[in-house]
Parts: C-alpha cells; structure tokens; sequence
C-alpha cells in the first residue's frame, strides 16, 4: 500500500468522535476541518481521536492485465458525474481512450471533475456527437466491438473470457434509461451483460461499466513475479 499521489501534498485525514455518550458517533475528516468540531449528527462537541492518516490507496502494477487493449464508447450517459466515475475507472483498468458520444458530458464540465478527481486530465478522451458513425470508425480501424446491454442477444459477460484475447476491444456502454442506441447495436458482434439475481434489471450505468472493464482487462490475472519478467 501507499499514499496516492495526489495526496502528496494534502495534511491527511483525522478521525473524530462525538462527546456525548447518547451519541459517540465516530468520523473522519482532513486535517484542520473545522466540522470537525461537532458531531454532524447531534451537534455536540466532537474530539480528535488517535493520530492522522494518509489514504492509503493499491500500488500500481500489482497484477499484468491479460485483457485485450480496451477502449468504451459512452453513448448519452445522462450523469456528468456518472461520466466522471466511468474516467476514473477507466484509468484505473488500463482503459486507452474514452469516447464521449451524443450528451455525454465532457471533462471541461465541473461536475465530471467531482468524481473523476484528476483521471478527467489524465484519461484520453474524444467527444463525437454520433455514436453510430464513430463504431463504425471503430469497426474500420480493426476493433471488435461489443455492448453492455440486456436484450435477446445477451450473454453473460462472465461466460465469455475465452474469446477476450484477440484485437483491441470496444465496448459501447449506453444512456441509464433507454440503452445502447440501436444502431450501435446493430454494429456490435457481441452483446454482453451482467446477471441479476434481485429484483432489479439492471445496475447503475457506472457501476455495471466498471465490473465489465475489469473482467475484460483483469478477469484471470495472477499477480506476477517480477523475477519471471
């Protein structure tokens, strides 16, 4: 473990915890916070409990992904800050270029900033307003591509690692409510999803993005012995 670079230069974080004994609520906030001071929940008096701490945060390159050179295709993703989550993500997976299509917002809007917390600067990314004309570019330039979507054509995301090796893969991730545009769709050799075993049909768009892009870049990994290198 290690303190994540963007921290550097950050006082840390203090645990707090409520004086009154009704209450005890325990709390972190950075170093020097002034609402740190009171309970958030009663309002009482809050004292600093123990030393301050660094976020501690998975050191980078602990396991070599074996998934296919990944790039995603954002279609009308309503959420900037659902867009803001898929950019860290994708930074984190190893994800080469984001594709911002129709109104997904870009990272010039603040509220991408608020969860994307600094991968909007480093994560490649281009804006094209129509996602059918920009899988197709996909297509001609050599990629696979598949959509995470439900559907007849569905199969289990989980199901599928044998084909993952192979040319760079795309996979297209649609708007919240109404899906994969259909047109991309129709583009798409594989159409992938995520099983459900509650009530619900489907996941938070960038929750369900962000376990397929792991899967396809990290699903049978081992860490490696950096002897064997």
């Amino acid at each position: 473990m290690h303190t994540d670079p963007l921290l550097f230069d950050h006082p840390g974080f203090q645990v707090h915890q409520c004086t009154r004994e009704t209450c005890r609520l325990r709390f972190s906030v950075q170093v020097g916070d002034l609402q740190g001071r009171r309970c958030p929940l009663c309002r009482a008096p809050a004292a600093a409990v123990g030393q301050p701490y660094g976020r501690q945060t998975v050191r980078p390159a602990e396991v070599q992904a074996v998934g296919p050179e990944l790039e995603v295709l954002l279609d009308n993703i309503r959420s900037a800050w659902n867009v803001g989550s898929m950019l860290r993500s994708a930074d984190g997976a190893g994800v080469r270029r984001v594709h911002l299509c129709g109104v997904s917002a870009t990272p010039d809007n603040p509220k991408v900033a608020k969860t994307a917390l600094g991968a909007e600067r480093s994560m490649p990314w281009q804006h094209a307003p129509d996602a059918v004309t920009l899988a197709q570019s996909l297509k001609d330039a050599g990629m696979r591509l598949w959509a995470l979507e439900g559907g007849a054509r569905a199969v289990s995301l989980f199901d599928l690692q044998p084909e993952f090796p192979g040319p760079p893969l795309a996979l297209a991730v649609g708007n919240e409510l109404t899906g994969v545009d259909p047109g991309v769709l129709a583009l798409c050799e594989r159409v992938v999803s995520l099983p459900m075993a509650g009530i619900k049909g489907s996941l938070n768009v960038a929750v369900a993005y962000g376990i397929a892009i792991y899967y396809i870049r990290y699903g049978s990994c081992r860490p490696f012995d950096q002897g064997q290198l």
